[in-house]
């Protein structure tokens, strides 16, 4: 090819420079749109709580009928339009949005109490009856203070340092509809008062619901431990009520076989656990056939201690097959092809942590682009969290010392303070960009300060809520 001459390569920086304008007047165009809708948005609403204002005029007076949306409430619940009522709203260890945790398990000693309205219930205290039963409930919360309404297809968690995904895929409180769930950990409750610990909400946070978390229902690791239950429970009564005496000559037979197995074609060792299982089901074999020869009672009589033979010879296989799948795994060729891709086929279309596959998550959930802090106090942090007292502790003759609401000691406050801050609590932003490194939240009555090293957390000040801090 020929190089590019002057005037070419004039009118290709002229066609780049048209483009990139180009490219900001689209940028421009988006914003604008994006507001005009925010606005229309918030007229709507108003317009709509205007009409529901109106109140009904006299039957002779000709007026234009309201939509039928506004005037039925069967309708708009039909269509998935409804009016929220907040039902409590949070009072919580964190006052602000910066430095409250991201999810429940980040900080344990986080609590928060949740009163129920009475405008909900005349009695809110009888809503509250079983609930005391659970030790976990589901909060569903509104994000009151994202700031602004608008939401986009794919966010940046925090976790993954700048990298998008889908917003369905995350947790993001900038959602189309801002609601929030979390699991709280229920302490106790008192009249119409729930006692929560282990939150990720702020004060003031508007509650919509309350449910009980039944691992039952919403765990599958217990669902698939309940299911295997049941079903070898179910399969042990059908073999309990089918076994027969001439079945028990079979043990041996089962025995002999477990020793070698000809598929594999591999013999194994006998361990000083089989011996022992041996010596153990032969006793019980013995006592079956002596109580099958002298007595005359009928079959069913005898399922116990066959059952017990059964159990026995289970654990035995299950020792034996341990071994034999550890060498057949070593020995390619006992493999075939199918099992040797079928396991990187599912692994790779859903990554799964540990030997349990029917639980998965997100990689990154586990694994995240950015790891924990280190978190540490300085010496004079140390003593002024030391200074605070504890909300169950009456103190008159040290009144002037500050209290805790939530948090019960000083050591309670640290380890909350350590897990706010070993998450990293920073926007990515304030991680990648920002040059001041200083960092404030508020935790309980105490106003905290620290900055952020290189893969470390320092806390330089914990002083009372409202009182003047001075420049570090």
């Amino acid at each position: 090819m020929s190089p590019v001459c002057d005037s070419c390569g004039k009118h290709i920086d002229q066609m780049n420079q048209q483009i990139s304008v180009m490219r900001r007047e689209i940028k421009n165009l988006r914003q604008t749109l994006d507001s005009a809708i925010r606005a229309h948005r918030k007229h709507m609403t108003s317009i709509q709580s205007a009409v529901l204002k109106i109140e009904p005029c006299e039957p002779d007076k000709e007026t234009t009928p309201l939509p039928h949306s506004f005037t039925s409430p069967h309708t708009a619940l039909e269509q998935g339009n409804i009016q929220t009522v907040p039902i409590g709203y949070i009072s919580s260890c964190f006052s602000a949005k910066n430095g409250t945790p991201r999810q429940p398990t980040v900080c344990g000693p986080s609590r928060a109490e949740l009163r129920i309205q009475q405008r909900v219930f005349n009695n809110p205290e009888h809503a509250l009856v079983g609930l005391e039963q659970y030790s976990h409930v589901w909060i569903i919360f509104l994000f009151h203070k994202n700031g602004h309404l608008s939401y986009k297809a794919k966010v940046k968690p925090p976790r993954l340092n700048g990298q998008r995904v889908g917003v369905y895929s995350t947790r993001s409180p900038h959602r189309p509809n801002a609601l929030g769930l979390t699991l709280a950990k229920l302490d106790r409750i008192v009249g119409d008062t729930l006692h929560l610990s282990d939150i990720d909400m702020i004060a003031g946070t508007p509650v919509m619901d309350i449910k009980p978390y039944i691992p039952e229902y919403d765990s599958p690791q217990t669902r698939k431990v309940v299911d295997s239950e049941s079903h070898d429970l179910d399969t042990d009564q059908l073999q309990s009520t089918s076994l027969s005496l001439d079945e028990t000559t079979d043990m041996a037979k089962l025995e002999k076989d477990t020793q070698t197995d000809p598929q594999l074609g591999l013999n194994t060792e006998r361990t000083s656990d089989e011996e022992d299982l041996d010596i153990l089901l032969s006793k019980e074999k013995h006592r079956a056939d002596t109580q099958a020869s002298g007595s005359s009672r009928n079959a069913a009589q005898f399922s116990l201690p066959k059952n017990l033979c059964s159990v026995l010879e289970e654990v035995k296989t299950f020792v034996t097959q341990g071994e034999v799948y550890q060498q057949s795994c070593e020995s390619e060729d006992q493999v075939s092809d199918s099992s040797k891709t079928k396991p990187s086929q599912s692994s790779a279309d859903h990554p799964h942590f540990g030997e349990e596959t029917y639980g998965t998550i997100a990689g990154w959930i586990r694994e995240p682009p950015v790891g924990s802090l280190d978190v540490r106090f300085t010496p004079h942090a140390e003593r002024e969290l030391a200074e605070f007292l504890p909300t169950h502790l009456p103190g008159p003759s040290e009144s002037n010392r500050p209290r805790f609401r939530f948090l019960r000691s000083p050591q309670e406050a640290a380890a909350a303070i350590r897990g706010v801050l070993s998450a990293d609590p920073r926007s990515v932003y304030r991680r990648t960009r920002c040059r001041d490194r200083l960092f404030f939240f508020t935790l309980d009555t105490a106003d905290i300060t620290c900055w952020f090293g290189q893969d470390f957390a320092e806390v330089l000040q914990v002083r009372p809520v409202g009182q003047h801090i001075p420049s570090i």
